[in-house]
């Protein structure tokens, strides 16, 4: 799988995206045929501290998943994330399951 991580107005450092690619890796284990993930990082100018938005597109065949997270930190959003994708995914494998 590719992993795109696209951070506007800063730049990601290593440990992050290090943390974000294994994460993403792990998605693997319950889909196989995920071709992309693109990750968007964003910071929003507010007063709260849950001001990290991350935000998740899975390219899989058929349709894109997609899930938009918002926590204290990158990477407690990440998990937050991968978390419902991980949902996304066995619900996805299940159709397919029940169709074929």
């Amino acid at each position: 799988m590719k992993v795109n991580v696209q951070a506007p107005n800063f730049a990601v450092k290593e440990p992050l995206l290090d943390f974000i690619e294994k994460r993403l890796q792990k998605l693997e284990q319950f889909y196989d045929k995920i071709v992309a993930a693109d990750v968007f990082l964003k910071i929003q100018k507010t007063s709260e501290k849950e001001n990290k938005i991350t935000e998740i597109l899975l390219s899989v065949p058929g349709s894109d998943l997609i899930c938009k997270k918002e926590s204290k930190t990158f990477e407690a959003a990440v998990d937050e994330c991968v978390q419902s994708l991980q949902r996304q995914l066995k619900k996805r494998k299940q159709k397919q399951r029940v169709f074929a």
